[in-house]
């Protein structure tokens, strides 16, 4: 079966929940057309936007918390409408799938648009990549919704969507994130965010870092090549690693993670069953993010000021019973989550579209 899969480059979680989307269904049989969108309809523009969206949430992002306050129950008219409809448009006449898949909302948006000014009844699926039920995400014309947990399906029901239309599946990871049988011995730190700007800049934090009795700390300090260069060979029980392709395998040898609570990166640690400390987040759709992860019991909330996170590491690392908490609640999630959703629903609303 074919399959237009949009998505967009705003921050990279979209992106890497449509690759693992992709993959499985691909995996399946079928054949997926994975689309920027964005870059699609505006090939020239869309680097731009994609900085200017990061400008906004890192410089101005009480700007952006404000707007999606304000949206979170009426979203209104998408972003470059339009355009984006009549470019799904094309992408449709050009691919001829037989569904549309979407893990961006202005994409579900804009096909969702389509659908209803073509008068087309090409199935429309979309998979929620944040904790939420912000309205930004719910469009006529969408046959099926992938959501992350429990608690989403029941506020999107609340909303007024049909319970029949609602999978459970978590956000998609990719292939290699699997629960972990963590060994005894030296206890494991995981920091995540150094290519995000969200390091503490002092000395001072990586030397106490050092000292933890007893603990390994490996930093991931993606494309951000200065603080790289900073850490590299300079404490013996920190390890800083450049930008890779392996956050898997740490994740599986670490005993416990702190990172921004992105919904991807949750749900890496959830299938890695990686108990977390979130760095305090500021953005609201962390926040939902977060709230989510220490309601289930599966995460703290750190501050980002240096002696409050120090304090939580400490806190945490050496608590044994609390980690094995963490990591049941993860299991206890994991259970009710759908992992072959996506596959499931292409079979359903496929052959509904055939059959209507």
């Amino acid at each position: 079966m074919n399959i237009l899969l949009l998505t967009g480059k705003f921050g990279m979680g979209h992106w890497s929940a449509a690759q693992a989307l992709a993959a499985q269904l691909e995996g399946a049989g079928h054949t997926v057309a994975l689309t920027d969108l964005f870059h699609y309809a505006m090939p020239e523009l869309a680097p731009a936007l994609y900085r200017g969206f990061q400008f906004l949430v890192s410089r101005l992002g009480g700007v952006y918390n404000l707007h999606h306050r304000r949206t979170r129950d009426e979203a209104g008219e998408i972003p470059l409408a339009r355009l984006l409809e009549r470019k799904v448009g094309e992408l449709a006449g050009a691919l001829r799938p037989a569904l549309i898949l979407s893990t961006h909302p202005v994409c579900s948006g804009a096909a969702a648009r389509y659908k209803w000014v073509a008068g087309s009844t090409l199935p429309l699926i979309t998979c929620m990549t944040d904790v939420t039920d912000h309205s930004e995400w719910i469009h006529p014309g969408t046959d099926c919704y992938l959501v992350p947990s429990p608690d989403v399906r029941k506020a999107l029901v609340d909303k007024g969507v049909a319970a029949g239309r609602i999978l459970v599946s978590g956000v998609p990871v990719k292939d290699g994130f699997a629960a972990a049988r963590r060994q005894d011995g030296p206890r494991r730190l995981l920091i995540m965010g150094g290519g995000l700007g969200l390091m503490p800049r002092r000395d001072s934090f990586y030397q106490a870092l050092n000292d933890l009795e007893g603990v390994r700390t490996t930093i991931l300090t993606g494309k951000n090549q200065r603080l790289y260069r900073r850490l590299a060979g300079r404490y013996a029980n920190l390890e800083a690693v450049p930008f890779t392709d392996r956050v898997a395998q740490y994740m599986a040898q670490s005993h416990l993670m702190l990172s921004k609570p992105g919904g991807v990166t949750c749900f890496e640690a959830i299938a890695s069953r990686l108990p977390m400390l979130a760095w305090e987040p500021f953005l609201e759709q962390e926040r939902e993010n977060a709230r989510f992860l220490v309601r289930h019991g599966m995460a703290r909330v750190v501050g980002k000021e240096e002696n409050a996170c120090l304090a939580a590491i400490r806190q945490t690392i050496y608590d044994r019973p609390l980690l094995a908490g963490m990591e049941q609640a993860m299991d206890r999630l994991a259970a009710g989550l759908c992992r072959d959703a996506v596959c499931a629903a292409v079979q359903i609303w496929s052959e509904e579209a055939v059959c209507a």
